[in-house]
């Protein structure tokens, strides 16, 4: 399981391995149950009004696999790597989300009265 949150609460995160979406917490917090692989995962995080945040969870070895190796040995090791059940994942993730800076476009200048196109001041 991999929890995720997010402050703000209530953001939209898709865990992706691979270029694949293999889970989604939405809206946070909440948790998700990932198979464990060789392979890493990034967290993406989004809400609106808020920069897009992310998190690199880096599949790591697991200690126990040290232990497997001597008493299973090498038969023991070769089958939890090829179900990675010998790696791990950070299992807690929070992200502090960023208000977003970018620009709101312009507010439209509503016609005159009178029909006449209104400009708007320059500042």
């Amino acid at each position: 399981m991999i929890a995720v949150s997010t402050n703000p609460s209530g953001a939209d995160c898709a865990l992706m391995r691979q270029g694949m979406v293999i889970g989604r917490v939405s809206p946070t917090p909440g948790q998700v149950k990932i198979d464990k692989t060789k392979h890493d995962i990034n967290v993406e995080c989004t809400k609106g009004g808020f920069e897009k945040a992310s998190f690199f969870n880096e599949s790591d070895v697991a200690g126990m696999t040290f232990g497997n190796l001597i008493v299973g040995g090498l038969i023991g090791w070769a089958i939890d790597s090829a179900t990675g059940a010998d790696n791990k994942y950070t299992g807690s993730v929070h992200l502090e989300m960023k208000p977003s800076t970018a620009q709101q476009p312009p507010t439209p200048v509503p016609p005159a009265q009178d029909g006449k196109t209104q400009t708007a001041p320059m500042s």
